[in-house]
């Protein structure tokens, strides 16, 4: 395995970390005596295998499910725990739930001191504000640290890349967990952010929201040849000497082996990577058509500020996906979570389109994009195609 310093946290941290949101038995906040020997011992392997591969950092959340309590007793199980321990914490208005949240990951994760704690989920203005207000969330873990309970301070985001740099320009954090991955590239001006300020950077999930990757398309596969999808991912990402560790989702023992191929890869990334980058370009153009591919994105209007609010950005994008790379699994899921997503994924799909919403509505906000009626062609196959039913997310807060 090899390790970079993350960030002004100055741990050294595996350029691979394991992700402890799907290995749990359960979504649920169950009592550790509703789960499986059997079901713990699938974590407990897990744990070992990552020991053995030098994945010494593992990241879990307060909300996903039975994730904290099973690597709780997992440490007390095997041989030796993880160097570095995070977990994530969502913001709270009342300072003293968040600390109560605190202590009781602590508590269930059976560990004096938490590595890494970061305040989970800064997706709004409202959230920073809970985060960095007098008496808030940070307020209470720089007394935490002054205990010894825990480490550096971070935050996650699914937020806007405009809120996500208004994080990092307060100073106040260590590090951040972010998207970026070769399909969705909208925080590179945020990851140049983080190096000046000096932050770590750890990339949330880039095998599942980088395109599913765990099941690709046949065009993707064809297209990474000769590398799998996620060894390319993986690569890609980490010939950025600006990312520091990426989450390896692992929900079965297996998972493990294209990240660590991507791993003994690493020195040749230059002899695969930018080949593979030219030849996906190249077949966006094919596909989408060179105007398209360079302007598909340029003046449309914020979800907030469109009728129904209808996320036009993200459904253009998941259009060009299925179009490009034949992400239509990837694309039908993201699509079915839209308006019931929260502020984790917000704005809605386009079922509201002929319906509640007019397309002399939305041509009257897409007035400065190059072809209107071809995104409204876009809307109306998504929702042909996808309309039908809804996706929630896994983890309800």
């Amino acid at each position: 395995m090899q390790y970079r310093r993350f960030g002004r946290t100055n741990l050294r941290i595996p350029i691979l970390s394991l992700g402890g949101m799907r290995f749990q038995k359960s979504w649920e906040q169950l009592d550790f005596s509703e789960i499986s020997n059997n079901e713990q011992k699938k974590v407990e392997n897990i744990l070992n295998l990552a020991n053995k591969y030098g994945l010494s950092h593992v990241e879990t959340a307060k909300y996903y499910g039975t994730s904290e309590v099973q690597l709780g007793m997992g440490f007390k199980n095997i041989k030796k725990i993880p160097n570095i321990i995070q977990t994530k914490i969502p913001p709270n208005s009342d300072s003293e739930i968040f600390k109560r949240d605190v202590m009781t990951s602590i508590e269930k994760l059976k560990v004096k001191r938490i590595d890494l704690l970061a305040i989970h989920g800064i997706n709004t203005d409202e959230h920073l504000h809970h985060a960095i207000k007098v008496g808030g969330c940070i307020d209470i873990l720089r007394n935490l640290q002054k205990e010894n309970l825990i480490g550096s301070i971070g935050f996650s985001t699914h937020g806007k890349s405009t809120l996500i740099e208004k994080a990092i320009s307060t100073n106040f954090f260590d590090y951040v967990n972010l998207h970026w991955y070769f399909i969705n590239q909208e925080n590179t001006k945020v990851i140049n952010l983080a190096k000046k300020y000096d932050l770590g950077v750890f990339i949330i999930s880039p095998t599942d929201k980088g395109g599913h990757l765990h099941t690709p398309s046949k065009k993707m596969l064809e297209l990474c040849k000769p590398l799998h999808p996620i060894v390319f991912n993986d690569l890609f990402c980490l010939r950025n000497q600006n990312v520091h560790t990426l989450s390896v989702g692992i929900a079965k023992e297996g998972d493990f082996d294209l990240h660590l191929e991507a791993v003994s890869l690493l020195s040749e990334s230059e002899k695969y990577v930018p080949k593979i980058i030219n030849r996906l370009r190249q077949e966006s153009i094919n596909s989408l058509g060179l105007e398209w591919h360079q302007n598909w994105n340029r003046n449309l209007p914020s979800w907030e500020y469109t009728p129904g609010n209808i996320n036009i950005p993200v459904l253009l994008w998941l259009s060009n996906l299925i179009d490009w790379l034949d992400m239509e699994g990837f694309a039908k899921a993201r699509y079915q979570l839209l308006g019931n997503g929260s502020h984790w994924f917000p704005g809605n799909n386009s079922n509201l389109l002929d319906m509640d919403v007019s397309e002399v509505q939305l041509l009257r906000v897409l007035e400065g994009h190059i072809n209107p009626k071809k995104v409204l062609r876009k809307l109306r196959t998504l929702k042909e195609k996808f309309g039908d039913k809804v996706a929630k997310r896994l983890s309800k807060k």
